[in-house]
């Protein structure tokens, strides 16, 4: 085991290991290291840890001190000094009329020795910018040409996805990407849509890979044929996040059919003919393949099931509760719906074109009403009526007219009662009046 620091030059840059000569440094310390370069000045991500020999890279480079204040006031003015070379040296490029851009300018910690780091499409010819440029600064100068990821990588800024480029904020190290794993994640193979700001595939199709490697292995090629619950068919689509492919069944082409990658057998996997001597399980068989929901758990680690049985519990507990609630209810609600009947009957009456409402006689009075057949009709009692509909009634005005008033030759004297209850049950077409009694012959 090698004890070691993490120390990063740039801001996402990538991180390398240093000795800490047995000097304690925390994270975020600004320290002093010696490098191929000369010496130079970086920040510490990585306290002192210990890790494998064969993780470190030999020779392990010293730490010479943790930074001090005049550390950091040095580092302070090698930055205004970047700040007029890069002004200065985008000058003299315009001067020359050189093909190239310049990126970025970097002072080494002694400050005698400049980097200018730039990009170009082709190779340039920038021996004559050199030479004014060591005129100028009078220390050594180094031209650098990057590629287009390390020019993102170095300016920063947000991706697509609204978030700060991967590669100024946590990769050390690009990765290759190629169009295939476009293919394999199935995106889109339009360039503007699976490109990154400089240009190039996007990182993050690195990401997920594997997964979605490991997902293809699992399941079947498109063109494959299998057996589903339903039948035997041929895949037309694979979707590889949900595990899930679609089947178009022999029995029925026209539709198909979502189905998961436990419920299915693949015969065949991939484009090809069927086996000749292949021949399909009966449907009993293919049925035991669709796929059972496992029992679920709820929020408090309650089953499904015994939550559903809970929950039927309580209903038939509220249930019975309203059912020995309801006849106090009623109790309560008998008075309002006798005089919201009563109200509605009236209403009623109004509308059939008597000059007043009649009352209503009493209930106990209708069930002593007498059988049919007691009494003849004519003499005040209603003869029998299969049908009490309105066809019904002008044949009972008929009756009422035969029927002679009170004082006329060989009738009766009517009750009151009898005479109201005819009243009301007669719509004559007269306004209300009582029809007039026959002229004598």
């Amino acid at each position: 085991m090698t004890e070691i620091i993490g120390v990063r030059f740039k801001s996402g840059g990538k991180q390398y290991y240093f000795d800490p000569k047995g000097v304690q440094v925390t994270s975020g310390q600004g320290v002093i290291i010696e490098t191929a370069r000369g010496v130079e000045y970086g920040q510490c991500v990585q306290g002192n840890t210990m890790v494998p020999d064969e993780s470190v890279v030999p020779p392990l480079r010293p730490m010479v001190r943790v930074a001090t204040a005049e550390d950091e006031k040095i580092v302070a003015k090698n930055r205004e000094k970047e700040a007029r070379a890069f002004r200065i040296c985008q000058e003299k490029i315009a001067e020359h009329g050189l093909e190239m851009k310049l990126v970025e300018v970097e002072y080494n910690f002694e400050g005698n020795k400049i980097l200018f780091f730039f990009t170009a499409e082709g190779r340039v010819d920038f021996r004559a910018l050199v030479k004014d440029l060591a005129g100028i600064f009078h220390t050594r100068i180094e031209l650098r040409q990057i590629g287009v990821r390390d020019e993102a990588k170095m300016l920063g800024g947000l991706g697509i996805c609204g978030r700060p480029f991967c590669c100024s904020g946590f990769l050390d190290e690009f990765q290759p990407v190629s169009i295939k794993m476009a293919k394999t994640q199935n995106l889109s193979l339009n360039p503007t849509k699976i490109s990154g700001t400089c240009g190039r595939l996007m990182c993050c199709l690195k990401y997920e890979q594997e997964a979605y490697e490991d997902a293809a292995k699992r399941l079947p090629k498109q063109e494959s044929f299998v057996e589903t619950p339903d039948g035997v068919g041929t895949v037309c689509q694979v979707n590889l996040l949900k595990e899930q492919v679609k089947v178009r069944l022999d029995d029925a082409p026209e539709a198909l059919k979502c189905y998961r990658n436990c419920e299915i057998c693949v015969v065949r996997n991939g484009k090809g003919k069927r086996p000749e001597d292949y021949v399909a399980p009966p449907p009993e068989e293919l049925a035991r393949r669709r796929y059972v929901a496992p029992r679920e758990e709820g929020a408090w680690g309650v089953p499904t099931q015994e939550r559903s049985a809970l929950a039927e519990a309580l209903e038939r507990v509220f249930q019975a509760a309203e059912e020995n609630a309801q006849p106090t209810r009623e109790k309560k609600m008998a008075p309002q719906e006798r005089g919201s009947r009563s109200r509605g009957g009236s209403r009623r009456r109004k509308g059939s074109g008597e000059g007043k409402p009649a009352q209503e006689p009493a209930p106990e009075k209708k069930k002593e009403q007498p059988p049919k057949g007691d009494k003849p009709k004519g003499e005040g009692q209603r003869g029998s009526r299969p049908n009490k509909g309105k066809g019904d009634r002008p044949q009972q005005a008929q009756q009422q007219q035969q029927t002679p008033r009170e004082g006329g030759e060989g009738g009766e004297k009517k009750s009151s009662f009898s005479r109201n209850r005819n009243r009301r049950r007669r719509r004559p077409s007269n306004g209300g009046q009582p029809p007039k009694p026959p002229a004598a012959e």
